[in-house]
């Protein structure tokens, strides 16, 4: 197998892909913290503890909507990746240049995410440790995805990202973990957190997997993929917005399905947690090229695409500082007659400022990219 990235007309960058990002990044730099602080404001009642809850991870089982940040990034790296890659595959020697990026990148990506959350600048191996988050698992996941796209046709990329996803469900549930059994799900005992201790002993990452779960990551990636593939087809814009409809309803079913054997658990990257993130994933790219793309309103979605123009640098930029400092500078002197608004307004400021940086860095056309 020698093919690699679907043949299509190029549409130019769609503008929905980097209003997505943006959005998915908007709740990550500050957004989330902002409605959070104006849902404190409500008279507390059942209402306002269920959204609150909704900016939380669940425990183990089961999805709040916060879980779907973390996929939903992966899920835009892969839909840019048919684009990015078809480029790049042009030039003189594309491949042997484009394998080189991807190693470069993928390093870079877990290099930062040590920075933004492994206690990396501490330079102090008793706080070090190997924290999955979104760039980590953006890494490992587009090196899996890279080797599947670079390397097989459209039909066997959907039947390796569907055999991957049965693959890893039969390793969780058959293998069996000394001292536990086979199929044990519990926190402290499964196959995916006994091969990281086994690998990283203190350095794991006590909240999320690493190594097994690789193989999961990609398929995240994948499904991406597959919706950027979609996008870059010939077919019509609204086929396409039908397409990703009917492939995000179908994510949902299978996955709330399949999570009656294999349970939905952010922590393992299970299949179940894949396929039902992908189906809102889907789902979402579908409105947004479909409001964006299809029907020309982009306004609308300006502060959003200033965000995902630069989503790695806003992401790298809010881990590792805190913007409040500079916000309260502000509207620090206000603490007193604001009152219960305080909170609100701190955070408000803390993303105003981290907005601007970025709006700047849009005007300027000066775009950080990996």
């Amino acid at each position: 197998m020698s093919l690699q990235i679907q043949e299509g007309k190029s549409t130019g960058r769609l503008l929905s892909l980097d209003a997505l990002r943006g959005f998915d990044m908007f709740w990550i730099i500050g957004g989330g913290s902002v409605l959070k602080e104006l849902i404190r404001l409500w008279p507390e009642n059942d209402y306002s503890k269920v959204l609150l809850t909704q900016f939380t991870h669940a425990k183990w089982e089961g999805f709040l909507a916060w879980d779907l940040i973390m996929p939903l990034f992966l899920f835009m790296a892969g839909a840019a990746m048919p684009f990015s890659f078809s480029k790049r595959l042009k030039i003189e020697n594309g491949r042997k240049k484009l394998y080189s990026h991807i190693l470069k990148r993928v390093l870079i990506l877990f290099v930062l995410g040590l920075m933004a959350q492994g206690h990396l600048l501490d330079y102090n191996l008793s706080t070090f440790r190997f924290h999955c988050n979104t760039l980590m698992t953006i890494g490992a996941g587009y090196l899996v995805a890279s080797i599947i796209i670079l390397n097989m046709n459209l039909t066997w990329q959907i039947i390796t990202t569907a055999a991957l996803l049965l693959f890893y469900w039969g390793l969780m549930t058959l293998v069996p973990v000394p001292t536990h059994g086979a199929g044990v799900l519990t926190k402290d005992a499964n196959l995916a957190v006994y091969i990281d201790k086994f690998i990283l002993g203190r350095f794991e990452d006590v909240n999320h997997t690493l190594f097994l779960s690789t193989i999961t990551f990609g398929c995240t990636v994948m499904l991406g993929v597959l919706g950027g593939q979609l996008l870059r087809s010939e077919k019509k814009q609204k086929t396409k917005v039908f397409c990703l409809f009917t492939a995000g309803i179908g994510c949902l079913i299978v996955g709330l399905v399949w999570s009656i054997w294999f349970p939905i658990i952010k922590n393992l990257w299970t299949s179940s947690f894949v396929l039902l993130t992908a189906g809102i994933s889907y789902l979402l790219l579908a409105l947004f090229y479909l409001i964006i793309d299809v029907y020309g309103f982009k306004k609308w979605a300006f502060g959003f695409v200033v965000i995902g123009m630069n989503a790695i640098a806003a992401y790298m930029a809010t881990m590792l500082f805190d913007f409040r400092k500079i916000g309260n500078i502000f509207v620090g002197g206000l603490e007193e007659r604001l009152g219960g608004w305080n909170g609100f307004v701190q955070q408000a400021a803390a993303f105003a400022v981290v907005w601007l940086i970025l709006f700047w860095m849009y005007r300027k056309k000066s775009f950080i990219k990996i």
